[in-house]
């Protein structure tokens, strides 16, 4: 966690920096490629690194058989995206598109070099090094869009961001596992592999699909303007959201995989782990929501305020997103891929027809398409998990449910403070004041309410819990 609050730091630092330095348009162009080309990652990856992280075991042949598999799936798509820029540039109608998808071509190899590394950091429980090469990558990253954005002023500071990030993050993932792979074997036993690997990336690419259909939408009938508004909304929602169920997932798979033979135990990680998390993120989103106005002003400029709206519709699913996290980590750890997948065909098609119809509202409809979408997939993830294993279901939705009504009573103390009383007042005192409403009534609910109050008072008890897990079978 300390990691990710380095990495959310530099990404917030970056949102400032960059937003003042480039337009709306420039981030709508790079959307416009990342949308359709971003589905080669998961390709990329085809779900081989968590299939390494959840496996009992891996030898060295097969890690190194993963490794190429993945670096060849990585080269194949890139040349794939480095020959389809000017289909891409015509579907948009932008030729400045041609270059971009040519020059983010080159990422797919090196990611595909990079899975390997991080999924057998991530067995091992390396958790220090992981961060510590994210934080480098992403720090190097930023240092020179910043000096691009400076020089150039122009969407070349953000194509050269995201070159740089890729390229540190393989180096320095190498250096922290001091190994090469050895040369492709035949005759290794991979099926395992594969069999898990190509549900979970029929899954992920649904998931795909369903986030970023509104941006291609956006991007063909609107423009690079609108959809630079989209995208930027989008990506404040995602970032505290991905930056911090990104370790949470690191720690849980693994030791949750290990757990998997001890319910009682499965269900105590897991029903803790969901309750950090939903505090974590269900404040921050809540907090968002209530101050969006004065809080993207402040972040990104006056110019950017067009984006409130589809900032805040955006956060509404968020909070749902945040409470079926812990779903994910029981389709995951227990090697139910395929309940996953048909779970994701159901709800990802909602989803994406709940876009589809929003779409005729414009952005703010794709925004409330996506957070409707959201909002079902949750209680049927539930249902799904129900159907398949003995996980907590029940306590799971509690949990949730008593974080979104919580937190959101303090999100409308705080609007209704702001909005009614300190409208005239600068940026910065509106938001300080909205703070301090929140965590006022945060107090109240405590006091009140003692089911939520238990929630947070185990909070305070989770490393004791994670000691024990480390503890467990196989792990020093």
């Amino acid at each position: 966690m300390g990691g990710q609050a380095a990495k959310i730091a530099i990404q917030f630092g970056g949102i400032i920096l960059l937003a003042r330095l480039l337009t709306p348009y420039d981030y709508g162009l790079l959307a416009m490629v990342v949308s359709i080309v971003g589905i080669g990652e998961i390709l990329r990856d085809f779900g081989l690194s968590s299939a390494a992280v959840q496996a009992k075991s891996v030898s060295q042949a097969q890690r190194s058989n993963l490794f190429w598999i993945n670096s060849g799936i990585g080269l194949g798509l890139g040349l794939v995206i480095f020959f389809s820029a000017r289909g891409i540039a015509a579907f948009y109608r932008e030729p400045a598109l041609v270059l971009i998808a040519q020059v983010l071509s080159f990422t797919f190899l090196v990611n595909g070099m990079t899975t390997q590394y991080r999924a057998q950091l991530v067995r091992d429980l390396k958790f220090a090094k992981i961060a510590t090469a994210d934080v480098s990558a992403q720090a190097l990253g930023l240092g020179v869009g910043v000096a691009c954005a400076l020089l150039w002023k122009n969407y070349w500071a953000l194509v050269a961001q995201q070159v740089v990030q890729s390229v540190t993050g393989l180096v320095v993932m190498m250096i922290a596992t001091r190994w090469l792979p050895g040369r492709p074997r035949r005759h290794v036993e991979m099926s395992g592999f594969l069999s898990f690997g190509w549900t979970l990336m029929a899954t992920q690419m649904l998931a795909y699909a369903s986030q970023n259909l509104g941006q291609v939408i956006i991007g063909n009938r609107i423009g690079a303007q609108a959809l630079g508004l989209y995208n930027r909304a989008f990506q404040l929602l995602m970032m505290p959201l991905y930056q911090i169920n990104a370790p949470a997932t690191t720690v849980a798979l693994p030791v949750l995989s290990r757990l998997q033979d001890e319910p009682a135990r499965f269900d105590a990680f897991l029903l803790r782990g969901q309750t950090v998390l939903l505090h974590v993120i269900i404040s921050i989103f809540v907090f968002g929501c209530a101050q969006a106005r004065p809080l993207i002003e402040l972040v990104l400029g006056a110019h950017w305020v067009s984006a409130v709206e589809i900032f805040q519709v955006l956060t509404i699913g968020g909070l749902f997103q945040a409470a079926g996290y812990a779903a994910y980590w029981v389709f995951l750890s227990k090697g139910l891929g395929k309940a996953q997948l048909t779970n994701s065909v159901v709800g990802r098609v909602l989803m994406i027809a709940a876009i589809v119809v929003g779409s005729h509202w414009g952005a703010i409809g794709v925004a409330a398409g996506y957070s409707l979408g959201l909002a079902l997939i949750w209680p049927f993830s539930l249902f799904w998990i129900s159907r398949c294993t003995q996980a907590p279901v029940r306590e799971m939705f509690h949990n949730g449910l008593r974080a979104i009504l919580g937190y959101g009573i303090g999100g409308i103390a705080s609007w209704a403070a702001v909005r009614h009383f300190m409208q005239d007042q600068s940026l910065i005192v509106q938001l300080l004041i909205g703070g301090a409403v929140m965590a006022l009534a945060f107090g109240l609910v405590c006091l009140l309410w003692p089911a939520f109050r238990r929630d947070v008072v185990s909070i305070l008890n989770s490393r004791s819990l994670l000691a024990s897990a480390r503890a467990s079978k196989g792990v020093a």
